[in-house]
């Protein structure tokens, strides 16, 4: 099998590098690059860790549900992995919504079994 060689356009690489520069550099910018800047890469709420590979998966999240809210000190935004984040969001149009209406979570009567209720008894039988 004989390899082709594809000879590359000087030009059009130079192009490629200044457009890649220049979206890294309007990336940077947004609150997005400016809250990876600014904070480690690690989810606010599970402490999961982020490198470059999977860094996709951090989002910033505005604490204060308003995306316009954008102060350049970052006092708005927390990072948080995809999962982290829908779950906030969900809490949050729950609260929203249970507020206004009579059968509120709070009504919701919570489980009943304990499963360590006969923990000391048995301990003390262990003895």
């Amino acid at each position: 099998m004989t390899v082709k060689k594809v000879t590359l356009n000087q030009d059009k690489l130079n192009q490629i590098v200044t457009d890649a520069r220049k979206n890294q550099d309007e990336r940077e910018k947004s609150y997005r690059g400016q809250a990876l800047k600014m904070y480690p890469w690690i989810c606010g709420r599970c402490v999961r860790e982020f490198t470059s590979a999977n860094l996709s998966e951090l989002t910033v999240h505005h604490r204060n549900h308003n995306h316009d809210d954008n102060p350049a000190d970052g006092s708005n935004w927390e990072l948080l992995c995809l999962y982290c984040h829908d779950n906030e969001h969900q809490r949050f149009e729950e609260t929203r919504f249970s507020c206004n209406n009579s059968n509120s979570l709070a009504n919701v009567p919570l489980g009943s079994h304990n499963p360590f209720a006969n923990l000391k008894s048995m301990l003390e039988n262990k003895k």
